[in-house]
């Protein structure tokens, strides 16, 4: 298995390898570590089992050495059976990468678990990462359910105030219904809400078994209309689809609301990677302004009334340098987030990680009509 906690983790450290392969070659080819790595329990770890093997340099960099790196994963662990990431909820943006790297390999998402609790298993490990299905354990929480209903096009809202909603157990759930997870465990949290909305995809046996909507929580909103993490993630995957035909990978994207202006706006910034190494400077702006239309064609019945009456102003894709949202990370790292468990914002609050993301704009698109 090649794998971490997160799908964002392993494509990091993809993503270092193909920045620094040649330095690594070297290392193994001398048999020493370079300057730069300065820690002293990793050069004494590593000078006690390092030693000069050119062989080895040679054939990872024959392999490095190619134009694309599609299959990379394969071609350097050659043993690999799976990657085994959590690739649902915030993560699933990532899968398209990953398949990418790793061409064949399953995708597995192992387990479903947050800062409250661990909570269920995926008993169906090879199924595609859009389908995974969580099975709850009894026994490591008491799961209560707030129930959840549609209430416009593709947007969950709570059915009334909380004091109103009746729980439901583990039990009583009933399939194609979502909800909001509720949890009750040893270590003191009482009814606490975890954020998570889940819908009931069937049974394992009598066992409930869960899929990851989104997060409870409105993501985009300029006026009246209410845009979430599964509005945003779902316009977002129809309009990257323009990039495929000319070889681009969307790597990373986030989202925040420009209300510098009236009327406000929403803006999307976008990490964007050729398949072959090629640069992002050489995109199409018409095709980039295609993604605009087609992002605004996606979105919900509310928003799109609100953009022809000029309540909501032309969506805006900001293009940014690689390796941009690599700083955005380092910027949350550096302000307590921990490494392992840092998850990219959906949405930009932080006044100056919005700054570090607009100091590496090198495109902006505006959606030139409103959506039919």
């Amino acid at each position: 298995m090649v794998g971490s906690l997160f799908a964002s983790t392993v494509l990091r450290g993809i993503k270092f390898l193909e920045n620094h392969w040649q330095e690594l070659c070297y290392d193994i080819k001398t048999g020493r570590l370079s300057d730069w790595i300065t820690d002293s329990g990793c050069r004494n770890a590593a000078s006690l089992i390092m030693k000069p093997n050119p062989e080895q340099a040679d054939l990872i960099e024959s392999i490095c050495n190619y134009k694309s790196w599609e299959g990379i994963i394969r071609k350097l662990w050659t043993k690999a059976r799976y990657i085994g990431c959590i690739c649902t909820g915030a993560m699933r943006q990532y899968t398209t990468e990953l398949e990418f790297y790793c061409r064949g390999l399953p995708l597995v998402s192992a387990f479903y678990a947050c800062s409250e609790a661990f909570c269920g298993l995926n008993l169906e490990p090879l199924c595609k990462p859009c389908d995974v299905p969580y099975t709850l354990l009894p026994n490591m929480a008491y799961f209560e359910f707030l129930p959840v209903k549609n209430e416009r096009d593709k947007s969950f809202e709570m059915k009334s105030s909380d004091e109103d909603t009746e729980l439901v157990d583990l039990v009583n759930v009933k399939a194609g219904q979502c909800y909001e997870l509720v949890v009750t465990t040893c270590a003191g949290l009482y009814r606490y809400k975890v954020g998570d909305v889940l819908m009931v995809s069937g049974f394992y046996n009598n066992a409930p078994q869960f899929q990851f909507v989104e997060r409870k929580n409105v993501l985009l909103s300029v006026d009246q209309e209410k845009t979430s993490e599964t509005d945003l993630f779902k316009a977002v995957t129809e309009a990257k689809a323009l990039l495929d035909p000319l070889r681009f990978i969307l790597t990373e994207y986030t989202s925040y609301v420009d209300t510098s202006s009236a009327p406000g706006h929403y803006v999307l910034f976008w990490e964007i990677k050729g398949k072959e190494g090629k640069h992002c400077k050489e995109l199409d702006p018409k095709i980039m302004v295609e993604c605009c239309s087609r992002m605004e064609e996606s979105l919900h019945y509310t928003y799109k009334i609100y953009r022809k009456r000029n309540i909501i102003a032309a969506l805006e894709i900001r293009v940014v340098k690689q390796g941009s949202f690599e700083a955005l990370m380092d910027y949350f790292v550096s302000k307590g987030t921990s490494l392992s468990q840092y998850k990219k914002p959906s949405c930009i609050k932080s006044e100056e990680a919005l700054k570090i993301l607009d100091s590496t704009v090198i495109g902006k698109y505006f959606s030139p009509k409103p959506p039919l």
